[in-house]
This record gives structure tokens, sequence and C-alpha cells, in this order.
């Protein structure tokens, strides 16, 4: 029987981390600067489908969007909107199929996912929906894991072990997912990459501790200010770097409604 990742997995997942959001990784403000990229987000529409946690929704409400998230999971809308009440950030909540969503055609000004599209064993339903709800002009930014990368022989290793936290999930190139992006119906305007800060072997060594000898190190490590900014210099160069994005942990491309 073919692994798939079930709404089992994310409420199991989400309930979890209730109580220590704050000790979850995030994305690093990357979603929130990436949509930012094209523009102010002030007095529209912007949605965040499959929203987790929901962070970057509600850092992008907080500089003047109309938020909304989107999710199937009753555990994950509840950790947003908890967030949302304790900041007093007005967010609408929906509980819906990506698929399916409850809106008319053109509705909104921008969307975007991150950790969802590599879920869907065929991704074109969820991507021509995204197209189906954006305006004419407006915006999707879709967000994946990368190929090329050691943290996808990690977690297809873990797949085959049937340990994958998600239950499972592919992978994508630039191209691939440019492609998709294309047929979707949407205009491809760019594409960019990040790097995992901090790197997989201090999250595996992280995890390993916490769960077997219950020490919990920083999300974090402590490292000199000039060498913070030395790497956040040199990735910063080569984010938009088409070949450096092979070398990334995840990627994204931009589609805009003609």
């Amino acid at each position: 029987m073919a692994r798939v990742s079930t709404l089992d997995h994310w409420e199991s997942y989400w309930k979890g981390h209730t109580q220590d959001i704050d000790d979850t990784y995030s994305t690093g403000g990357r979603l929130v600067r990436e949509v930012l990229a094209d523009g102010s987000v002030e007095g529209k529409l912007v949605m965040e489908i499959g929203a987790g946690s929901g962070r970057d929704l509600l850092a992008l409400a907080k500089l003047g969007a109309h938020g909304i998230v989107l999710d199937y999971s009753p555990a994950s809308l509840k950790l947003v909107k908890q967030q949302a009440e304790a900041q007093g950030i007005p967010v609408m909540f929906v509980q819906a199929d990506a698929t399916r969503m409850p809106f008319r055609d053109g509705a909104i000004d921008v969307s975007f996912h991150q950790g969802l599209l590599e879920h869907f064993r065929d991704p074109m339903p969820l991507l021509k929906e995204n197209a189906r709800i954006t305006r004419s002009g407006g915006r999707v930014l879709v967000d994946v894991p990368q190929t090329y990368h050691l943290y996808t022989v990690m977690k297809n290793l873990l797949i085959l072990m049937n340990k994958w936290f998600a239950g499972w999930e592919t992978q994508f190139t630039v191209s691939q997912l440019e492609r998709l992006v294309r047929e979707s119906g949407l205009e491809v305007t760019r594409s960019y990459g990040d790097w995992m800060v901090p790197g997989l072997w201090y999250r595996v060594v992280r995890e390993v501790l916490k769960r077997g000898l219950k020490i919990k190190l920083p999300l974090h490590p402590a490292v000199p200010a000039f060498w913070s900014r030395g790497w956040d210099g040199l990735r910063a160069s080569l984010r938009n770097q088409r070949w450096a994005l092979n070398t990334c942990h995840v990627i994204g491309t931009v589609g805009r409604r003609k």
C-alpha cells in the first residue's frame, strides 16, 4: 500500500506542538521576505494555504494585509487562532480542502504555501485551484523541498522505514516546479531558494538528544556575530543565482495570474 500524508498525521503533529510552538523551527522569515519582494501587502487579501503554525501569515497581517488562514487540520487552525488572539491580529480562519476552496474566481490578491505541495501525489489540482482563486495580476508563491539535498536523502530513508512524521512527501527541482506552475495557468515570474539554518546535522543531534536523553539544546547554536553576518551575506548574494538553487534545502516559484 502506497504511503500517504493524511489528516491524522497533521492532527497528531500540531496537537503535539500546541504548547511549544516557539520551540519549533519557523521558515526564518523566508515566506514573508519573498512575498514582500514583489510589493506591499497593505490592504490586500493574503492567504496562507495549509498554514501549519501560521507565523508567516500573521507577520504579513501585522504589515497591513487582510489575512486568511486555510487548513483542513482543526489542530493547526486552533494553534494559529491562539497566536492571533494573543497578538491581537484580526485573521479569517477557513477549514477546507485546499483543492476545493470556498472562494469565487479571482478573489485573492496573494496566496502562498510552504510544506504543502510535496504531500500531493498529483500536485496539479492544488495548483489549478491556486490559479483559479487568484485575481488578474495577483500572485501565488509555491515553496517546496529541493531534490538535491542531504535532507532529501534522510527524509526518503525515514519514509521507507515508515518513520516520517508526515507519512509521505516528495521533492522538486527548480525546473520541475516551474513547469508545474506554468501548466496550472500561471506565468512564472521568478524562482528563489534558501538554505537550512541551522544546518541539518545540528538539527538531527538536537532532536536525538531531546528525545533520547531529554537534553534540550537551543534552536540555534550560539555563534559569533561576525560569523552570522558573513554567512547571511553569502546566502543573500547566492539566493537568486540559478545554479545555487540546486544547493538549497528549499526552493520556491512565484506565479502571476495573467
